[in-house]
């Protein structure tokens, strides 16, 4: 993990803490006085990729430093049904009061992970990469693209000023000027960023070829437009693949000979992973009992 990931987390953890126990949590104050010895069990109940451990071990450390947090789960494993992936020791009070905020970083990270990982397994025996977008949770990008990549994937652009990108809205202020689009970013944008243009037809391959694109997204085609497109191409650029791509479409689609294939629903879309926590309090020992 990076230094500027594990900020990004950190900093992900405040909010979401702050969101969620700004008022206190009054029902487990009005329940426990005292403090109550208890174990938590984080349980995975489908198989899944895991991620999210290091942001649900900061939260409870964050609520409660004296809470013994141990790891059952590597992030980037892939665990089994009914498997724990985390165990938390301590006060119960401090377990009760951080629980939901872990579970919703598994379970929204996991998700995005696993879905990947399906992805990946789909399109195995290709030599394509799987690139998620800019399709993510405002606040969140920094893990969500961090749980893609433990799910197997690539990155695209973390923002803005990380590549061109030209896409149709830039195409339709320029006049649809494919190639001179191309050439003009090239000149005015900080030198060594690749150029990556959409192109939705044929004629705007040639055009995007024109202008010497490195990179062409070849949006909502049809995978014999693709075919015919990557013809064109011919090694002269990268071809990335985006637009109405789906677990049921991707080897398919992957099978026309794309560099990559970028795909929003990593983000947009994953469903949560079902995770749980059970919190039992630790009785103490009789002595003399066996």
């Amino acid at each position: 993990m990076t230094s500027a990931l594990a900020r990004q987390i950190s900093a992900a953890v405040r909010t979401a803490l702050a969101e969620d126990l700004s008022g206190g949590d009054v029902t487990t104050s009005a329940l426990f006085s005292k403090p109550v010895r208890a174990r938590g069990t984080i349980i995975a109940h489908q198989a899944m990729t895991i991620a999210g451990i290091a942001a649900a071990r900061q939260t409870f450390r964050a609520v409660d430093a004296s809470l013994r947090v141990i790891r059952a789960a590597k992030d980037g494993a892939s665990v089994q049904r009914n498997r724990p992936v985390l165990v938390v020791e301590g006060d119960a009070r401090s377990l009760l009061m951080a629980e939901r905020v872990a579970l919703n970083f598994l379970q929204r990270l996991s998700g995005i992970a696993t879905l990947t990982a399906q992805f990946c397994k789909a399109v195995r025996g290709y030599r394509v990469k799987i690139l998620d977008t800019r399709k993510t949770t405002p606040g969140l990008r920094a893990l969500e693209k961090w749980a893609v990549t433990l799910g197997g994937g690539h990155n695209h652009r973390h923002s803005l000023g990380d590549g061109v990108l030209i896409k149709d809205n830039h195409l339709e202020v320029a006049g649809h000027d494919v190639a001179s689009a191309c050439r003009l970013a090239r000149k005015r944008a900080p030198r060594g960023l690749k150029i990556e243009v959409e192109a939705k037809t044929l004629g705007e391959v040639r055009a995007a070829l024109d202008g010497k694109a490195d990179i062409i997204l070849l949006d909502n085609m049809t995978a014999p437009t693709i075919r015919r497109a990557i013809k064109l191409i011919r090694h002269r650029a990268t071809i990335e693949i985006s637009g109405g791509v789906n677990l049921a479409n991707v080897r398919k689609f992957a099978a026309t000979g794309p560099d990559r294939i970028s795909i929003g629903a990593l983000t947009h879309s994953a469903p949560a992973a079902d995770l749980s926590m059970d919190i039992a309090p630790i009785r103490r020992r009789i002595r003399g009992s066996s």
